[in-house]
């Protein structure tokens, strides 16, 4: 790509404004906090970006430093490229898939953080959790916590979108997502390097204050409407559950996943 100026955003070669089909697959991002999180992030290699004039400048120094070309559009324009309803912000960037971690990866990770003496972090897993939302929402709450992954199944779970990436509020650019063939199979695995699983239930065995979360913790976290499949819950080594008021409905798994994650740093002194 050529180098675009820092002043303005240009319009591509022939003169015309930025065009595209409906763009809401795995190689597009839209809104301020994804583009800005992709364009600083040096594992994301960017293939095109878009910006309104209004826009522009929430990522002309960052587009600058990468040399990248930014395409000008108005807000009609971006709006027919994506989905009806999606937030844009005037930013629409298109990626390369990031490097994908597997499992081996964050347990190596771990082993070398215990070496330094640190503290090992927590890791997320989704049991067929298929909302982008909720998914990016949880993504979003992971690094907010210091998470060291989260964990999906390759089936049944939603593709990083730019409604996912939205949801993240520029998570996806930090927080590891590694995806597994089997849920049960990756916990027996954590579990044989140390880890301790715990699932969440509404009626789990204990509440979550009463439980030491201080070590090599995996939370296991259900989807909507269904909550753990059953041999998820029996591989786990305990069910907690987040204490609430009687007769009311439940957390969604985005907000129950941010709870967990906050008592897990509250007892770890955060």
């Amino acid at each position: 790509m050529a180098k675009g100026r820092s002043a303005k955003p240009q319009a591509p070669r022939g003169g015309g404004r930025a065009t595209a089909p409906v763009a809401d697959g795995p190689d597009w991002l839209y809104g301020i906090h994804a583009v800005r999180a992709a364009l600083l992030n040096p594992k994301r290699r960017i293939l095109r970006i878009i910006a309104t004039e209004k826009a522009f400048e929430t990522i002309a120094e960052p587009a600058r430093k990468r040399g990248l070309q930014v395409e000008k559009a108005d807000a009609r324009e971006l709006d027919q490229m994506f989905p009806a309803g999606a937030v844009h912000q005037g930013l629409a960037l298109r990626v390369a898939p990031l490097p994908e971690p597997v499992l081996a990866d964050i347990i190596e990770q771990t082993k070398a953080a215990e070496a330094a003496g640190e503290t090992a972090r927590p890791v997320v897993i989704l049991d067929q959790v298929t909302d982008p939302q909720n998914v990016g929402a949880v993504l979003r709450s992971a690094a907010v916590f210091g998470a060291r992954a989260v964990i999906v199944t390759r089936r049944n779970s939603p593709p990083v979108t730019g409604a996912l990436a939205k949801a993240a509020s520029g998570a996806v650019e930090q927080m590891q997502l590694v995806q597994v063939p089997n849920v049960a199979q990756a916990i027996a695995v954590l579990q044989s390097e140390g880890w301790f699983a715990v699932g969440l239930e509404g009626t789990g065995d204990k509440s979550l204050s009463q439980m030491d979360l201080t070590g090599k913790i995996a939370i296991v976290m259900g989807a909507e409407g269904t909550g753990l499949r059953r041999l998820t819950a029996e591989r786990c080594d305990m069910l907690a559950r987040i204490p609430g008021e009687p007769g009311f409905a439940s957390l969604n798994v985005s907000n129950a996943t941010a709870v967990t994650l906050y008592e897990i740093s509250r007892q770890r002194g955060a």
